[in-house]
Parts: structure tokens; sequence; C-alpha cells
């Protein structure tokens, strides 16, 4: 069990599962909200932890925790993954996000108890993968998350969700039109299955793009953590 890095500032994310940096209120308060940020295929916590000084000016009382995918990469030599990406169908992204998602939501809940605070004071952001990963999970939760931020990932197992669906959370998803990794048109898709669900969606389109974050997103993505979490 490793012990809390430095830039943990009180955290202690250890667990038998998932360990990462975090960050604790900017105004040194108790935590009022919580923004877990879950990084993508062959990254880990630290590849995300730095949304936390785009957001703290707006969230001076949220604490952020960007925990390790608990998988090493089967597809590089370095790096996390929440479940295996060598076989993009979708059949294959829907049992993976199916068998991670009880691990993200037990350690959801231990902090959440930790910290007590209610489902609506959490938010999660993804990229990529951890968009898929957040996605599946959040509508499935006993209680509506506060917020939803999908940066370049894919709904997987669409179909499913009808019957599955517990919650409602306010999602919005963001995604480069010049994508080469996950093409735009998954989170267009996504955003017409999560509304049919009746899950309010909110859906920008950076032109020229790829699979990144850039300045605007990540301003988006503030603004509207700030008015859900608020």
């Amino acid at each position: 069990m490793s012990m809390p890095s430095s830039d943990q500032s009180g955290f202690d994310l250890s667990s038998p599962d998932l360990t990462g940096p975090a960050r604790t209120p900017a105004d040194g308060s108790p935590t009022r909200q919580l923004v877990v940020l879950l990084h993508g295929l062959g990254a880990d916590g630290h590849d995300l932890i730095d949304l936390a000084d785009a957001w703290a000016p707006l969230l001076p009382q949220a604490g952020f925790l960007s925990p390790h995918a608990p998988f090493p990469c089967d597809m590089a030599p370095y790096g996390r993954q929440w479940f295996s990406l060598r076989d993009w169908t979708m059949a294959s992204l829907t049992a993976g996000v199916q068998a991670a998602s009880p691990v993200l939501q037990g350690f959801l809940e231990r902090k959440r108890q930790a910290l007590g605070l209610s489902w609506s004071q959490i938010a999660l952001v993804g990229f990529s993968q951890g968009t898929m990963l957040a996605l599946h999970l959040a509508p499935r939760l006993p209680e509506p998350l506060g917020a939803v931020v999908g940066f370049s990932g894919a709904l997987a197992g669409p179909e499913l969700l009808p019957t599955q669906i517990r919650s409602r959370p306010p999602v919005l998803l963001l995604h480069g039109e010049a994508d080469g990794v996950v093409p735009v048109a998954a989170s267009m898709l996504a955003a017409q299955a999560l509304e049919q669900d009746g899950i309010p969606v909110t859906l920008h389109v950076q032109p020229g793009l790829d699979h990144a974050l850039d300045e605007d997103g990540i301003t988006r993505a503030g603004q509207f953590l700030t008015r859900h979490l608020r």
C-alpha cells in the first residue's frame, strides 16, 4: 500500500484498489465538493490532477482526486488502464466498463462517506477511457451526481441503459472535431442516447482539435462544474 504523495495535502487515497494524487480545497476549508478525475488509457492519475489548478479558483471548497487505474496498460510498457482496449468492439467496451465500474463505485462510496458528502456534491470528469467509465457508472448510481464531464469519450452499451438507469446527472461532453483516436461521432451518439433516457446533456465539438484537452474545453468544463456543484 503506497503512502500519500506530497501533493495529496492531507487526503489519504490509500485503499486496497486505488491510489493517486489529490488536492485539498484551495481556501483551506472542509471539503464541500469532490471532483474525481478519471484518466485515459496508458496514463495515470498524475495526467489530470493539474486540472485542479484551473478549477480551484472557481470551486475553492472542492477537493480533487485523480486515482490511478487499477491495471497496468497492456498496450504499452508504461501507464495504467481501467480495462483493456485491445479489442475496440462495442461488446468488448461494454464488458470493460461493466468490470471496472464496481471498483470505481466502491472507491467513490468510501470517499463520499469519509468526507460526509452526498452524491450531488461529487463530480466525475473523464478523458477518453475515463469518460467511457464515467458515462457507464454515473447513471447507474443510486442518486444523481452533481455533474459529469466527458472529454473525448464514448458511451458503451447504450442499449442497456434504458433498463439499468437509476439516476440522471447533468452531463457535459466535449470532443475534438479532428480526433483520430475516438471519432467525434462517438460523443454525438452518446449525447443522443443519454438524452433519449432523460439525462440532460450539453455537447461541444471543438473545431480542429485532436484527441486532447484544450484551454477552451477546460474553461467550459470549469464553468459547468461551478454551475452544478454550487
